[in-house]
């Protein structure tokens, strides 16, 4: 038997040298998820641009707008639009903080200097899903009361439709503090 043939001794089992290569590569292919990292970031990035860039159009709009008056509805409107797009942008950290730190490496300087919230950090992926679910709430939330003000009410059923649906949201709220 030829020494690449022989098993090798590895913690107290033994490994054939092309299952050892084999378990490297299969190993090694965990990096793929660097360009769920990469454009994870990228695209938070770009979301917490549009969101700025929202609310500066909609001050800009106020402010310096001549020819027509902008109402306080549509203020509202934009600005909830624009944290609509920075909590989205959270849910795209969240994600890329955790799955970096999961199958790559922790984030050392964070830890290091202590400013490493505890909602980026992850233990694991249920630990992660239940953060970025969280986080996905709130948006729809959000959106939900962005849509509310646009809406026009011409029955009483639409103002109960309303006033379940707040209701709803507001249960639904509290039990997902309590978990």
């Amino acid at each position: 038997m030829s020494s690449a043939d022989r098993p090798i001794q590895t913690g107290g089992k033994e490994m054939h040298p092309v299952e050892k290569k084999f378990e490297k590569g299969l190993w090694s292919i965990r990096y793929i998820v660097l360009l769920g990292v990469i454009f994870g970031a990228l695209s938070a990035i770009v979301l917490f641009v549009a969101g700025s860039l929202e609310i500066y159009n909609t001050l800009s709009d106020f402010f310096f707008a001549t020819n027509a008056h902008v109402g306080h509805e549509e203020i509202l409107i934009a600005i909830i639009g624009a944290i609509d797009f920075y909590l989205i942008a959270l849910v795209l950290l969240i994600f890329t903080f955790g799955i970096y730190e999961l199958f790559i490496s922790k984030i050392d300087i964070a830890h290091e200097e202590g400013e490493f919230g505890n909602i980026l950090e992850v233990e694991n992926l249920d630990d992660l899903k239940n953060k970025i679910v969280k986080v996905i709430i709130m948006v729809l939330i959000v959106s939900f009361f962005q849509r509310i003000l646009s809406m026009e009410f011409t029955t009483a059923y639409d103002m109960l439709a309303m006033a379940i649906s707040i209701c709803v949201i507001c249960v639904g709220v509290y039990f997902l503090g309590r978990h």
